[in-house]
């Protein structure tokens, strides 16, 4: 289902649903049946009660084992981030070396290598792509495998809302990054049963900022229901 309608559900669940009913396991299990295909429904809808007592393998074991409408969608991102996010790795330039986290089926990277870039890495830890020309690892966004500085510019899209430690996660990629990262998050409340399995909730932008510990160097943008975050590596702190 593509992200710019999903969105648009779940702003009207969120906001226009009585708490009451809203974060009622009753009558979120029909539409959570519907969405997980059926599939490990009640466990994944308690999935915040117990994600902290997971290790790393039993994490991965989930995602890897998911099935749902979300896993059918070539790409998380709606349209205004898609085009946000491009029209700043293209004022980069085509040879900048340029990396993405979380890179799923690869859809940002093969947009990127037929409007002309070069030197392109993906990082997931659960999906691989086959794009001749362009590179890919296995990795853990908690700990890449990169030197300091080693890309120029870096995309991190609908990620750090499942990563436990995402202040860790957030600092590797300032890390290996020079110039400019773009981390895209949903802008969303915290409710118990959702269409997803995120742990952190960005219903503003002061969360959000909280949560990364960013105090300089960055712009924010809202863009139909996901927040970009657009920062200057060389000053941000």
């Amino acid at each position: 289902m593509n992200r710019n309608i999903t969105n648009r559900i779940r702003h009207i669940m969120d906001n226009w649903l009585p708490p009451v009913i809203r974060d009622n396991k009753y009558f979120m299990y029909p539409l959570l049946w519907y969405w997980y295909n059926g599939k490990n429904v009640t466990k994944l809808m308690e999935f915040k009660s117990y994600y902290h007592k997971l290790t790393f393998e039993e994490y991965e074991k989930i995602y890897k084992e998911l099935e749902g409408k979300a896993q059918d969608r070539i790409t998380d991102l709606n349209q205004e981030c898609i085009d946000f996010i491009n029209q700043g790795l293209l004022d980069g330039g085509v040879d900048s070396k340029v990396l993405e986290v979380g890179s799923g089926r690869g859809f940002f990277l093969d947009k990127l290598q037929k409007q002309g870039f070069t030197d392109l890495t993906g990082v997931d830890v659960l999906k691989d792509f086959d794009l001749p020309g362009v590179k890919f690892v296995h990795a853990d966004v908690e700990r890449l495998p990169f030197e300091n500085n080693e890309f120029d510019n870096t995309l991190c899209n609908h990620t750090l809302e499942h990563i436990p430690d995402i202040r860790k996660a957030f600092e590797e990629l300032l890390r290996v990054t020079k110039n400019k990262l773009f981390v895209t998050v949903p802008c969303q409340k915290y409710y118990h049963y959702t269409f997803d399995l995120h742990i952190h909730f960005f219903p503003e932008q002061s969360i959000l900022i909280s949560a990364l510990g960013l105090k300089k160097g960055y712009k924010s943008h809202k863009l139909n229901g996901d927040w970009v975050l657009e920062i200057d590596c060389q000053i941000a702190e």
